[in-house]
């Protein structure tokens, strides 16, 4: 049976509201401030809500050291044992005079570490900081002002999720089970870099415009200037949130190349070329712009030579590189399945131990896996008439391989010294939220699976039963791994006690 066109749409903004509570509840669950990084994210965010973007590796500001004495949580770092079995009141409930013998010990420690992530790209943070600007004017301060800075994912994982659903009906307009599975997907994907102020949330969105764009710019012949101006500017954008993000202006310039080409022997060859020369200066004029701050101020394109220098990594000859671990069967293993996994979940800890599910690790690892070898068999071997939805799904797969590759090459090009991630001992990067610029691709390529799957087998009612035992297992087992947060005596739950 096939639903109203307008029915679709109400289910979509549906899972776009399940998605904003759900990022709401668990953004709120987690105190301040977690292993990823957090303080160096918050200190980017508000420097740049002054109007200060670090021209170089920069100390932490005093107002986010501030913010990191009085605020921080020792649940992620420090097991309640070291405690007597119990945590200790947050340190905005002391007593003044206790409460200033620790900011005069803490403020300065911060203020005189160097923030290793001063070179970021500035798109998160600028947009952060304006809204950490918007907060203060209506009167937040304190923890309310950081928490109202996270929120900002809510708005992100929704429009994440419409962006979901209009790129599969733009590639798919006839499949409502991808219609609806790509965005249900999207709404209960439980990667933690949503509950965290860090750049990593705002990239799937990004790449996400940019990815309808694609469809759009793939599937029709003439699609003026417009379109292809907004993609090349939301493909800029994605490289302006993670510097990791920059293998996908290459596959997406690549797919607009290859039609182009394939619209030289359908005769239509100008108005091809037309597109593809805005889209490549809609790209490269942020990008270029940003390359030539990074150049001025760091004294490299990419902002990443002073921090490589500071985490104490050095570059190894090329043919030391196939000396790698990741080349062998148990270093492939571990790779993807840390990678797969983190790229669900996320890469939170709680008491030191890891957030996760063992059972929805191995989830995780096999059937992603498995969707990756089993599109790109099915996109190799079918030879179907519908070309440009085969192209669309080769962007997709390559994206998601794209960036998992250029994890595997930063993986073997460098000796990482003392760092404790990545180490000699364990010398892979295994941040799975890297991969999150490419979630929408990557989820349509999911929900693609379980159909094809559902039509090999002639069982209609499988699709859905897959798609909806997905849906439910990810959703159990978020709230059982994230569930010892809503406890935390730190967290904005219990921002009455302030």
């Amino acid at each position: 049976m096939k639903l109203a066109e307008r029915t679709v749409r109400w289910i979509v903004i549906g899972l776009c509201a399940v998605a904003a509570l759900r990022v709401f509840v668990f953004a709120a669950a987690f105190p301040f401030f977690n292993n990823v990084d957090e303080q160096a994210h918050v200190d980017l965010v508000v420097k740049y809500a002054h109007a200060k973007p670090p021209r170089g590796i920069e100390p932490f500001a005093s107002e986010a050291a501030l913010y990191f004495a009085v605020y921080s949580t020792p649940e992620y770092f420090v097991t309640p044992e070291q405690y007597g079995g119990q945590y200790p009141p947050p340190n905005w409930l002391l007593p003044q005079d206790e409460l200033q013998k620790i900011l005069d010990d803490e403020i300065p420690f911060w203020e005189s570490r160097l923030n290793h992530e001063s070179g970021e790209p500035p798109l998160c943070y600028a947009l952060a900081g304006g809204w950490m600007n918007v907060g203060r004017l209506v009167g937040l301060r304190g923890l309310p002002l950081l928490y109202w800075v996270r929120f900002l994912n809510v708005g992100i994982a929704a429009a994440l999720v419409w962006v979901g659903f209009a790129a599969t009906r733009s590639t798919f307009p006839d499949n409502q089970f991808l219609q609806l599975g790509v965005p249900a997907l999207l709404a209960v994907w439980p990667q933690s870099a949503f509950y965290s102020i860090q750049g990593d949330a705002l990239s799937p969105l990004c790449f996400g415009i940019a990815f309808l764009g694609l469809t759009k710019m793939l599937q029709h012949e003439r699609v003026g200037i417009v379109v292809p101006i907004w993609t090349g500017f939301a493909i800029a954008a994605t490289c302006l949130v993670k510097t990791s993000n920059l293998p996908l202006p290459l596959i997406a310039t690549a797919a607009i190349a290859l039609e182009t080409f394939l619209s030289a022997r359908k005769g239509t060859l100008q108005p091809a070329l037309i597109t593809l020369a805005v889209f490549v200066v809609a790209v490269a004029v942020p990008i270029g712009i940003w390359f030539a701050w990074n150049h001025q101020h760091f004294g490299d394109l990419t902002a990443t030579k002073s921090k490589i220098e500071l985490l104490g990594w050095t570059r190894k000859p090329i043919h030391e590189w196939w000396h790698h671990p990741i080349f062998t069967l148990h270093g492939s293993k571990e790779f993807w399945t840390e990678l797969v996994a983190s790229f669900w979940r996320g890469e939170f800890v709680w008491h030191l131990q890891r957030m996760a599910s063992a059972a929805a690790d191995a989830f995780y690892a096999i059937s992603s896996a498995v969707v990756i070898l089993a599109t790109g068999a099915l996109l190799l071997r079918r030879q179907s008439k519908q070309n440009e939805q085969r192209l669309i799904l080769w962007v997709a797969l390559l994206s998601f391989v794209s960036l998992v590759a250029f994890l595997v090459l930063l993986s073997i090009s460098f000796d990482f010294g003392q760092c404790p991630y990545p180490s000699r001992e364990h010398p892979y990067f295994t941040s799975g939220r890297l991969l999150n610029a490419a979630a929408v691709p990557f989820f349509l390529l999911f929900a693609y699976a379980i159909d094809q799957f559902s039509s090999w087998t002639k069982r209609e009612w499988l699709r859905w039963t897959l798609l909806c035992a997905t849906v439910l297992f990810l959703t159990v087992s978020q709230l059982q791994v994230n569930a010892p947060a809503f406890s935390s005596g730190y967290n904005f739950f219990h921002r009455k006690s302030l």
